[in-house]
């Protein structure tokens, strides 16, 4: 397993697919890119896409995604996304009370247990109680991550070192 944090961003893609039976269907499928900003969002999942599909497509969305973080599954079976909702526990020092904050990931793994085993793996190294209030599949396709275009090995400015 291996995390990123970055600023994440879901978009949606509209084409005409070629199925099985060898007809045409208009489909839309959803893809995660790693960018900065909704501009660049278009044009990476464009690019990436692009390989992909011979002939047109719109991207037909782009939103901010609520988590900042995703876990990678080094499983060949993981080819499924899971958004999971982590309830972090704390304990406010003035009142004594609990409190509980919100925070979403997206998980890579081939079933649901094997999510939940997924977050308990990269969960178990922090120091934060915590809570699995929700996990439920996504019908995502894929994340593209934000990788350098240099040859020469070097980082650039402003990009960021995917590690492999």
């Amino acid at each position: 397993m291996r995390t990123r944090t970055a600023e994440w961003f879901e978009t949606k893609i509209k084409y005409e697919k070629t199925m099985d039976d060898g007809m045409q269907k208009k489909v839309t499928e959803a893809y995660v890119v790693d960018a900065l900003s909704f501009t660049e969002a278009e044009r990476r999942i464009t690019e990436e896409m692009s390989s992909y599909i011979s002939g047109e497509f719109d991207v037909s969305d782009i939103k901010k995604a609520t988590y900042k973080e995703i876990f990678f599954s080094d499983s060949e079976s993981a080819d499924k996304w899971y958004k999971s909702k982590l309830q972090f526990i704390t304990i406010d020092e003035k009142s004594g009370k609990e409190k509980r904050s919100n925070v979403y990931y997206l998980v890579q793994a081939g079933s649901l247990l094997e999510a939940v085993k997924n977050i308990e793996a990269v969960m178990s190294g922090t120091m934060i109680d915590f809570e699995i209030a929700s996990v439920a599949e996504t019908m995502l396709m894929d994340v593209y991550e934000y990788r350098s275009v240099k040859t020469d090995g070097e980082q650039g400015a402003g990009e960021v070192p995917v590690e492999e």
